[in-house]
Order: C-alpha cells, then sequence, then structure tokens
C-alpha cells in the first residue's frame, strides 16, 4: 500500500507549486494546466448587471479564452470548417485588435458536442499558437505577423479534435491523437519546427485530452491522458516513462495533481483511480493506489482537488465527492434538474465552479463531505438559448465566459 502523504507538507506543496494568478491565463486551465487560480479577487456571485461587456465572436467555436496583459486570444471557424480564426480582443472593451483567417482544404468530422475550433491557443507573451487539427498548427507574433504554419495531417474519425497545445521551455507540446497515425509532438515556439515527437496508440478511437506538466520527486513529466489509460513522458526527449492502464476508454478529462498523486477519469463510464507518478513501464499494479466506482454517465469534465476532496461532476450534472486518501465517496448528487456540464471546473477561493451547458449558468460549490452549493451565476435571458462548452478564464476582478459565438466579461 503506499503510504498516505503528511497533511501538513502536502498542503504547502500544493501552494506552492500548484496555483496560477488570474493576470495572465495563458494556456488552456492556465499557467499548470489544472484550472487553479491563487487570486482572491475571483467572484463568487454575479449577474447579468455585473456583465462589463460582451463580443460578438467571428464564427463558431468551444475553445477557452486566453489573455496576456490586455489581449484575449481565442478561435473561431467557419459553419463548413474551411475558414479557420484566430481573433485577439482588447481585455478592456471587447473590441477586435486582429484577426486572421487561415484555409483548410479538407475539414474534418466532427460530433454534434464539438467544433471544428475547440482546442485553446497558447502564448508566452511574444508568440501566440493556435491548432486546428487538419487546419494546421499556427504561429503568430501577439500582434498578429503571421511566423510559421505546420500541416500535422489529416485526424481522422468522427468526432472531431480538441487537445490544446501546451507551453513548456520554448516549446509548444501539442496532443496529436486521432483514430489515424497519432504522436505526441513538440516545437519550436519561434519556428514551429520539430523538437521531438512520440508516436501513441490511440485506436480504436481517438482523444482529446491535453497534457500537463507536473513536477514529482524532484523530476518532471508531462502527463497525457488517453483511450487506454494515463502516460507520463520526459519533456525534453518526449520518451515515454510509464504507463498506468485505464477503464473502458475515450481518455479526454485532464487528470488533476495534488503535488503528490494524480486523478484521473475516463470519457466513457469506468472507474475514477488515483495514480502515484514515477516508475517506469506498466506501472499499474505498483503506481495505482486505489480505484472507485462512480454515477453519471460518459463525457466528464476534468476532477478538480481542494483539500482532501476529490470533486467530479458528469457531464448529466451528477457530482460526486471522494476523499482523496482512500478514494471513498462522501456524496453523489445532481447539481439540478436537467442540467449539463462540459467545461472543466475552475477552482478559487477553496470554491469549485461548474459552468452549465445551456445558458452559461455556473454554480459554485464548496468541496466538503455534503453537497454544498454557494452560488448560482446567470448571464440573463440574452444567453438563455446559447451553448457553453468553453472553460472559465478567470481575470483580475472578474470572469471571461464563451459561448460558441459571444465573450462575455464578468467584473464585480
Amino acid at each position: 500500500m503506499i503510504p498516505v502523504r503528511s497533511s501538513a507538507l502536502f498542503t504547502l506543496f500544493v501552494t506552492s507549486f500548484s496555483l496560477a494568478k488570474a493576470a495572465d491565463w495563458n494556456q488552456f486551465r492556465g499557467p499548470t494546466g489544472r484550472g487553479h487560480v491563487e487570486a482572491t479577487d475571483i467572484p463568487t456571485s454575479w449577474g447579468e448587471s455585473d456583465i462589463a461587456w460582451k463580443a460578438s465572436l467571428k464564427g463558431t467555436g468551444q475553445s477557452s479564452p486566453i489573455t496576456h496583459g490586455d489581449r484575449i486570444f481565442l478561435t473561431g471557424a467557419s459553419e463548413d470548417g474551411t475558414e479557420r480564426y484566430i481573433q485577439c480582443l482588447s481585455a478592456k472593451t471587447g473590441e477586435v485588435m486582429w484577426d486572421a483567417t487561415l484555409p483548410c482544404s479538407q475539414p474534418e468530422e466532427i460530433h454534434a458536442m464539438n467544433s471544428r475550433a475547440t482546442p485553446t491557443c497558447v502564448t508566452d507573451g511574444n508568440m501566440v499558437v493556435a491548432f486546428f487539427g487538419p487546419g494546421g498548427l499556427h504561429g503568430f507574433t501577439v500582434d498578429g505577423e503571421k511566423k510559421w504554419s505546420r500541416d500535422l495531417g489529416e485526424f481522422p474519425g468522427g468526432w472531431g479534435i480538441a487537445a490544446s497545445p501546451i507551453l513548456l521551455d520554448g516549446k509548444v507540446i501539442q496532443n496529436c491523437d486521432s483514430m489515424g497515425e497519432s504522436s505526441l509532438l513538440a516545437v519550436d515556439i519561434k519556428t514551429g519546427e520539430t523538437v521531438w515527437q512520440t508516436p501513441r496508440e490511440t485506436k480504436p478511437r481517438g482523444g482529446w485530452s491535453t497534457p500537463i506538466l507536473i513536477e514529482f520527486d524532484g523530476k518532471k513529466e508531462l502527463v497525457l491522458n488517453g483511450e487506454f489509460g494515463v502516460r507520463g513522458y520526459d519533456p525534453e526527449t518526449g520518451k515515454e516513462l510509464w504507463f498506468c492502464e485505464g477503464f473502458n476508454g475515450r481518455g479526454a478529462p485532464v487528470p488533476e495533481f495534488d503535488g503528490e498523486f494524480l486523478y484521473v477519469v475516463n470519457g466513457k463510464p469506468g472507474d475514477t483511480y488515483c495514480v502515484k507518478p514515477g516508475g517506469s513501464g506498466n506501472v499499474t499494479a505498483t503506481h495505482r493506489v486505489w480505484n472507485a466506482g462512480r454515477k453519471g454517465g460518459r463525457d466528464l469534465p476534468s476532477p478538480a482537488v481542494v483539500d482532501d476532496f476529490l470533486v467530479i461532476s458528469s457531464m448529466s450534472g451528477i457530482t460526486t465527492c471522494y476523499d482523496t486518501a482512500t478514494g471513498d465517496a462522501f456524496y453523489s448528487e445532481r447539481l439540478g434538474e436537467g442540467i449539463q456540464v462540459a467545461a472543466g471546473p475552475l477552482v478559487a477561493n477553496g470554491l469549485v465552479y461548474l459552468q452549465t451547458v445551456d445558458g452559461g449558468d455556473v454554480i459554485v460549490i464548496r468541496p466538503g463531505k455534503t453537497l454544498e452549493i454557494v452560488s448560482v451565476n446567470s448571464l440573463g435571458q440574452d444567453a438563455a438559448g446559447e451553448i457553453f462548452r468553453a472553460t472559465l478564464t478567470p481575470r483580475p476582478g472578474g470572469i471571461l465566459i464563451r459561448s460558441g459565438k459571444t465573450l462575455y466579461a464578468i467584473e464585480k
């Protein structure tokens, strides 16, 4: 049995390692990729009167807004997918600062719940990179000058793509899973040239998960969920280090990391499980600490850890809270009648923010042994007919909320 961590040491480590400030949310789910933000001025309640501005977006998409300084970057696509868009908006007003149109001669098939502009951009403050599957990987300056483009193949399959690029030491790391040839790719952010590329096994389905960078036992690892389980890679070389088997496939949700353990869920029904990083080869028998049954069906958002509580919501709005040490469930309850949740959660102020698909209401819960709903926040009637599947983006004193066609800026 793997020993349980010291609570005091664990808390100190998580506080120093894993949290991100709201000022520059530079990639999918922030600098750590886990959706945690340390800023204390993120509102816990708001309403229609707190919308500072809203902006109509070019095309449609599900990419999350990222921020750097006074700029917001996101993507869109034409209805038929033959055009892809990168858009830069003013963080103060929502006005367009620049946009770029990129052609795609062979648009991919997509599922009804996906879009052709689902991956989120990444920026280092000088370059911004966007990924569109068969529409390519593209590098622009933050002022809108195109520097390079890469054709990464067709990405066959009927589901579309969703994995976002992340930033690591001057490299852009891109999960290129599909129902065809698949790989994990690292390119130079300035030139787009390949630094390393590692084949991945994904058949019979594609993959949609985004890697996260963790540090464990003094070493950095890239961790990526997938069809068969979760894997760790050397971020400098791309070499696969370890693999832990999952349950029932469709590894879309991004794993959670609390500084000592990884918490992983499948996209299809199956157990959630806890994994100790490190090791070599197939570590299922030695490093899978526990696994626990769950309710709620398929297509889960990513899990979230606050203190000793692991919170997982299903797409159908059934939220379960587990003990991180044992996997025992404290409760499993519906957030409300007819609620659907698709986006990964935001974690701020010790609270978990979950957004509904229809209308973009945000339900804020306090993790604990019983379900405690702190607030339910609405954008008003204008958002009632819109679909929200992008993750929430914190900003100083507020939140950015994106639907398929509109960006809302909340300020308190």
